[in-house]
């Protein structure tokens, strides 16, 4: 993983071995320029007085659920294009400010509760970071197991997204109201993919996706049931597990556990195949109902993902290591710019990485103790390690203050977070550790998945030649079956240690009294990148800092006026809705298929204006299942 060229923005440079340094003769090399939102404004105007046919529409929130993100959008209907966009997280969590000052062992209890969804990955992010600051290895079964919790988070999370947050978008129900047009060909258009699915027509997949009555949307949340059922096999309980902790695990392993969890994992067999047969069929037959549904939420790819799933040979939770335990996880960490993979190193991930607060309902800090990481590499002022969370709420200003995330950066650019990351990196980088399961090849990546009353079957995704709303959720589907064989990849491992007699799940430690120590969890959630960074000071917490994927998703703009992801994707997404005459039938079905591309873990709300009217459109967003 050389990384000899990865920064073109932060003033940073490597020597022959790998090790970063800032560049000589820079005055202040984390400095930038800020820019106003003012120029905005005059845009806008402008247009709105060229030909007055500027809507502004609010969707708010934009998820299926309750409300803690709002999305504001201007829109021309005329023009069938979108001129603005904001993204506002209206909820303060806090969990930095509550974990400051106590017991280390406390953290990952605490910061599982930063979502009733996926509490467990957050517990799994704390005991890394508490790991690494204090030294602590797991042995290879707790590590095996932690792979096992994680993947079962996973098989409930992107079914889940698919079919139910997701999914009714593409049902009869919303199709026959949105554009009537396509529902006519889809009930002519043949399936391709019917061996794996059963169905002979697109109409037929779309009735079935109808919400609350469709088979696919009650199927889906059977799956998920079946997932939770296996989790607590293992884990004891769901959500909030309290068998993650640092050193490893508590749970207590016998034959007929293993035996049973194996049993609820078969279901997906075919789940997988049918998962990715119907979504390649509904998408494959959207660009052909219409090509500018290539548009809608089209991207450069630019993402990053610090990888998971540890190998139990490899990790042992150091620092000075993380780059080569980091490159052999079941997931490759790496940063895509662009479409091209430009690092797969955990040190290169981890100093490019900074947060900033000028349109945040924070307070900039001063304090800056971390010049480097604990291998000299440079740090920003801004990296989460030096970051002290201090809010100061304030009435919402466009041009300066407008959200509760903070603005993550990797290179001084936004990046997009998401399931599909794991396996748009992992196909690019060809580091996976051999298996009979998965393999990457550069350019895809191939799935054998397993015969259950579907014979065996290998899938493979192949990078797409363009990057959209509906390619990230297609990348989903195929993550059930990427995650579902590196599932069956530690259950044998995790037999295997069993059968040489090993039982031991955690290593026991203690908190230091004295000294400071820091550390990282490298991770992820259900929607991708998650950091938890982590300042033991004299046996207590100094600082804690969580930088999730929906904040990276949803933040508002740099200092220097980019944009983030949801931001970025709605701008470049065409109005592909027809049925509707004038702003008070415009749904805004396009915009919020962007939206629920990125699986937002933030109840959302999001509002449009239609140009040139008084019309605001509001639409619930929700792809996060805290309230299900």
């Amino acid at each position: 993983g050389s990384c000899l060229m990865c920064f073109e923005n932060l003033p940073i440079e490597f020597d022959e071995d790998g090790n970063a340094h800032l560049k000589e003769g820079v005055p202040n090399p984390y400095s930038y320029n800020t820019q106003t939102l003012e120029e905005r404004e005059a845009y806008l105007k402008e247009i709105a007085v060229k030909n007055g046919q500027l809507n502004d529409i609010d969707f708010d929130p934009v998820t299926r659920v309750a409300g803690a993100l709002a999305f504001h959008s201007t829109v021309n209907l005329k023009e069938r294009k979108v001129v603005d966009t904001a993204s506002m997280a209206t909820l303060f969590r806090g969990y930095e400010i509550i974990l400051r000052g106590r017991d280390p062992r406390d953290a990952a209890f605490i910061s599982s509760r930063a979502c009733g969804v996926c509490g467990g990955v957050h517990s799994t992010a704390s005991a890394l970071a508490i790991e690494m600051a204090l030294d602590i290895k797991p042995p290879p079964l707790g590590i095996v197991i932690r792979n096992l919790l994680l993947s079962c988070e996973y098989l409930y999370d992107n079914p889940l997204h698919i079919f139910i947050l997701a999914g009714p978008d593409f049902s009869e129900v919303l199709i026959r109201e949105t554009n009537p047009e396509v529902w006519v060909a889809a009930e002519r258009a043949p399936t391709k993919y019917s061996e794996t699915h059963g169905y002979k027509k697109i109409s037929d997949i779309m009735t079935d996706l109808n919400p609350l009555t469709g088979k696919l949307y009650l199927e889906a949340l059977e799956m998920t049931r079946v997932a939770r059922e296996a989790y607590v096999l293992l884990g004891g309980k769901y959500p909030h597990p309290e068998t993650i902790i640092p050193g490893g695990v508590t749970t207590t392993l016998t034959p007929s556990t293993m035996t049973e969890f194996y049993l609820k994992l078969v279901p997906f067999f075919d789940y997988a195949k049918r998962c990715i047969g119907i979504w390649d069929d509904i998408y494959d037959f959207m660009y052909e109902a219409n090509p500018q549904y290539r548009h809608v939420g089209e991207l450069p790819p630019t993402m990053i993902d610090f990888g998971q799933w540890d190998h139990e040979d490899h990790y042992d939770a150091s620092y000075k290591n993380c780059n080569s335990w980091g490159e052999k996880r079941w997931s490759t960490p790496g940063v895509i710019v662009d479409g091209k993979l430009v690092t797969t190193r955990l040190t290169d991930i981890n100093i490019g990485f900074e947060e900033f607060v000028e349109h945040s309902y924070y307070e900039q800090w001063d304090d800056y103790p971390f010049k480097t990481d604990p291998l000299g590499n440079p740090l920003s002022p801004n990296h989460p390690w030096n970051k002290t969370t201090i809010p100061r709420p304030g009435k919402q200003n466009w041009k300066e203050r407008y959200s509760w995330s903070c603005t993550p950066t990797w290179d001084r650019r936004t990046f997009e977070a998401g399931a599909y990351a794991r396996v748009y990196i992992s196909a690019l980088a060809q580091k996976l550790p051999p298996s009979n399961y998965v393999e990457s090849t550069g350019k895809s990546l191939l799935l054998n998945l397993a015969k259950d009353q579907l014979p065996e079957m290998c899938m493979e995704w192949k990078v797409p030649d363009i990057w959209n709303a509906f390619e990230r959720n297609r990348a989903r589907a195929y993550a059930v079956g990427f995650n579902l064989m590196v599932t069956i990849e530690n259950w044998v491992r995790a037999q295997d240690l069993i059968k040489r007699g090993e039982r031991k799940v955690a290593t026991p430690f203690t908190i230091p009294k004295e000294g400071r120590h820091i550390g990282v969890g490298f991770w992820g959630a259900g929607r991708g990148f998650l950091g938890h960074w982590a300042v033991i000071e004299d046996g207590v917490l100094a600082n804690y800092q969580i930088s999730t994927p929906s904040t990276v998703n949803a933040c508002p703009r740099t200092p220097w006026g980019e944009t983030g992801a949801y931001e970025k994707s709605v701008l470049n997404t065409p109005i592909v809705e027809t049925n509707f005459k004038d702003a008070k039938d415009f749904k805004g079905i396009d915009i919020l298929r962007t939206l629920r591309s990125f699986d937002p873990c933030m109840p959302c709300t999001t509002h449009v204006m239609v140009e040139g009217t008084d019309r605001v459109v509001t639409r619930e967003v929700t792809t996060c299942a805290c309230g299900i």
